[in-house]
């Protein structure tokens, strides 16, 4: 099959690509790119993209997809539609599962299940202990033989750093990022938001900043001392930000991600009738939003990701001390993006393009993050002008919450391309297991 993407505007940073030009795909692949590109044959499916932008497939490596055993909150159907809806061709699904993630079978299985669904690429992500419980090593080694993109205890803080040095060393010559879920437990017992003076008016106990920036120096210090990559989860703190930025200045193999939440959302907004706001690490100042934004902008901070978190509606609609942390987000992650720092002026499209698809590629070393001639063609298709507003009951994930629904955007994925399929247009999935 082919695809002819024509006038439209291609942005491809791996290759300083951006301007306006045709992409012909053929075969899964990426097949030419040029300016008036033609095709003799009547199969080809042309589709014009004027005044849109074509963008590397979006890479996001910190997602929640539930499988196995908590189908109830999602699976990779329901989840693999979130992505490419949102512009996604490839995400890492995290192993805080029921069982846990942590042996070859388990790896070797799910992936045969992401084949299945048959929408978005998905990355299996392995965990660090057995159980994530911190207590002894997973078996690194066979998942990653078994095609584990990295591993994580996410979820969960490794509190012993004698178990977290034995993992950097044990990794290490796997060449596999760890990617550290970072908060000092012992700080943030019964904490539901940040600590603040919001908390403090609203009565409810707090999770201070320290705990996470205790724990971030603790992991680049034993990374640095290892020799090891360590990738920071969802960093929140404008400390933690720095101190990822003066490791990088010292050649420690230090990366680090930032959800569209904690870039735009404060703990000013959490209302304890709405658990949407209930995330961790929890919503931060102002202070700590505007640090995290400068973070990714001078490089400190890598990628962008989602943390999409979905959990059952009966779940979260409960009290806000009770209810699960988290939220989807995935089909509003790009328009975030876009709408509040794009069309702002504060981003380019290059710089999201480097975000949220070619820097994740290199950094856990995977397909896909340009739009190379001969590359696989996962492609995203953007309408940056696209007005629109998030309604979460229209999401494909199986939960309907979300700390944006209601807000209006502007600009949208709307049109997904996985390894030379079409699996979305116009908000609409045309391909995968439930097309």
């Amino acid at each position: 099959m082919k695809i002819l993407l024509k006038n439209g505007r291609i942005i491809d940073p791996a290759n300083k690509i951006d301007g306006k030009m045709d992409l012909l795909a053929e075969n899964g692949k990426i097949a030419a790119i040029g300016e008036d590109i033609t095709v003799a044959d009547e199969e080809t499916q042309i589709i014009d993209a004027t005044d849109k932008v074509i963008l590397p497939g979006l890479i996001d490596m910190h997602v929640h997809l539930r499988e196995p055993g908590q189908e109830a909150k999602e699976d990779f159907v329901s989840g693999g539609m979130a992505a490419v809806a949102g512009g996604f061709t490839r995400v890492a699904t995290m192993p805080n599962t029921s069982p846990v993630v942590d042996n070859a079978a388990l790896v070797r299985g799910l992936k045969k299940r992401a084949a299945e669904a048959n929408l978005a690429n998905i990355e299996i992500i392995g965990a660090v202990t057995k159980g994530q419980k911190g207590e002894e090593l997973a078996e690194m080694g066979d998942m990653a033989a078994a095609g584990a993109a990295a591993f994580s205890d996410d979820g969960h803080f490794i509190d012993s750093a004698k178990m977290m040095l034995n993992a950097f060393s044990y990794i290490k010559p796997f060449d596999k990022i760890i990617i550290n879920h970072e908060e000092e437990t012992t700080l943030v017992e019964g904490g539901v938001m940040n600590e603040g003076l919001k908390s403090a008016l609203l009565g409810v106990k707090g999770r201070p900043t320290v705990a996470e920036d205790i724990a971030i120096m603790r992991d680049i210090l034993l990374a640095e001392y290892a020799g090891a990559k360590v990738h920071v989860a969802h960093i929140s703190t404008a400390v933690g930000a720095n101190f990822v930025r003066e490791a990088k200045k010292r050649g420690v193999k230090v990366t680090a991600e930032v959800t569209p939440q904690h870039l735009t959302l404060t703990d000013d907004m959490v209302n304890l009738t709405d658990t949407a706001t209930k995330i961790n690490p929890p919503l931060r100042s102002k202070n700590d939003a505007e640090a995290l934004f400068a973070a990714l902008k001078d490089g400190t901070i890598d990628i962008i990701v989602t943390d999409h978190s979905p959990h059952a509606n009966e779940e979260k609609d409960r009290e806000y001390i009770y209810a699960p942390s988290g939220f989807p987000g995935l089909e509003t992650s790009l328009a975030v993006m876009l709408t509040d720092f794009y069309h702002t002026g504060k981003l380019t499209l290059t710089e999201l393009a480097e975000k949220m698809s070619l820097n994740p590629a290199k950094i856990f070393n995977l397909a896909g993050g340009t739009l190379s001639v001969g590359a696989a063609a996962d492609i995203a298709v953007v309408d940056t002008e696209l007005d629109w507003t998030a309604r979460a009951k229209d999401f494909y994930t199986k939960c309907k919450y979300s700390p944006f629904d209601g807000k209006k955007m502007k600009g949208k994925a709307v049109l997904t391309i996985v390894g030379g399929r079409i699996v979305m247009k116009d908000g609409k999935i045309t391909g995968g297991a439930k097309a």
